[in-house]
């Protein structure tokens, strides 16, 4: 049994890393195919070591990214031959494809990178921390009060771009010896100045409630997916109504971990494609997407679980429910939004209908929404938090001029 095990394992081994090479060669072909980039074009790099089952965290930097390139031409480095085919597919941004560290260094030997970005903690972001004469910034992938937003590894940054006072007050209560007026700028939520696109549906009289889940978690403190605990019954109770149009946008790692989960995802899928099938006016929608921003604007009500996906939304500034963890192992930080938002619990998910129309009309509840908007995002004013976000990267660039000069550049 042992020796079979063995076997299985060096053969799926050998599958992965033929397949591996079979797709670097199909990106190496695709980029050749293209223009190559010309020296010295770039002084803005993102750095993305991750597969494409993590796009998302890159594709809602897109608009805010192409905005500042008007300025300071933006490339993302890609580590990973799924997520560099992502990219190259998506067509957002230039992409450099360094699977390795000599294709790193050829590439920093051609270009400026004055600043490089970061959107998560991937282990192989220190590959990238071995070179100097730039700055390393953390700009992440969202906000949230999660345990992940106040991890140590914030230290490894020369700087973060954070949201606001929330996010300060969040760090300074978890970090130790770390100087935030020196190493953190605040900037907002830049992505809410592009929350628009084409609606898959006419507006009409429904209410549209936007239900956006997280995925299960890999261990339980990181229990927050509501698909099993609240979903089913509270998509189905929206459904039925006639007066509702519901946009569904699971997490694209939704089952990964759990199958009960992914099956539960799955048939709140086809309840969708019934009702639709059973109205062809109701235009409820199934959005696996890869663009977010439309959503959050269009939606009259929102459901999301302790996720990013709250500080989306909240950024928005519309009404908002969250679905409180089923698992009391999941750690809620309720120090912050978490502390007087209106929380959805399971139990109640089958009276959705009732909590929907109370967020929308309680004028309580609006006011507690204004407060924690400010809090958490500042000044909301459409092009505010895009022109703090060039601010921050003009701080950065006067900065890296600074220090350069000292070193005799």
């Amino acid at each position: 049994m042992g020796v079979a095990r063995d076997v299985k394992t060096a053969v799926g081994l050998l599958r992965k890393a033929l397949a591996s090479r079979r797709a670097k060669h199909a990106i190496r072909a695709a980029l050749a195919a293209r223009p190559p980039h010309t020296p010295g074009t770039f002084r803005i790099a993102v750095y993305f070591a991750d597969g494409d089952v993590n796009m998302y965290q890159m594709r809602q930097w897109y608009r805010p990214l192409a905005e500042l390139a008007h300025t300071h031409p933006v490339v993302v480095m890609a580590r990973s031959a799924t997520g560099a085919a992502a990219l190259l597919k998506d067509d957002a941004l230039p992409v450099a494809f360094v699977p390795t560290v000599r294709d790193i260094e050829r590439f920093l030997d051609a270009q400026d990178i004055r600043i490089v970005l970061y959107v998560n903690q991937n282990t192989r972001n220190f590959q990238m921390f071995r070179y100097g004469e730039r700055w390393h910034v953390f700009i992440n992938h969202g906000e949230s009060d999660k345990m992940y937003m106040t991890t140590n590894q914030y230290k490894a940054y020369d700087y973060a771009l954070i949201a606001g006072q929330a996010a300060r007050e969040r760090l300074s209560r978890t970090l130790w010896d770390f100087d935030l007026d020196r190493r953190t700028i605040e900037i907002g939520r830049p992505q809410a100045d592009h929350y628009s696109g084409e609606l898959p549906y006419t507006p009409d009289q429904r209410t549209v409630v936007l239900y956006a889940p997280t995925w299960e978690g890999d261990r339980p403190a990181a229990h927050y997916g509501s698909i099993r605990t609240h979903g089913e019954a509270l998509v189905q109770a929206l459904l039925a109504t006639g007066r509702h149009r519901v946009i569904y946008r699971p997490h694209p790692r939704s089952g990964v971990v759990d199958p009960e989960f992914g099956e539960a995802n799955q048939r709140i899928i086809q309840a969708i494609e019934a009702a639709n099938a059973a109205d062809p006016e109701a235009h409820h929608v199934y959005d696996d997407g890869p663009d977010l921003g439309w959503q959050l604007a269009a939606a009259d009500v929102a459901i999301a679980d302790v996720s990013a996906m709250v500080y989306d939304r909240l950024a928005a500034g519309k009404p908002l429910l969250i679905t409180r963890p089923a698992d009391p192992a999941a750690e809620v930080d309720e120090g912050g939004y978490l502390s007087a938002c209106e929380w959805l619990r399971a139990e109640d998910a089958p009276r959705i209908v009732e909590e929907v129309e109370r967020v929308r009309h309680d004028p309580e509840a609006a006011e507690r929404l204004r407060h924690w908007v400010t809090h958490y995002f500042g000044d909301t004013t459409p092009g505010a938090a895009t022109a703090r976000f060039h601010a921050a990267i003009e701080q950065l660039m006067a900065k890296w001029d600074d220090w350069s000069a000292r070193a005799g550049r």
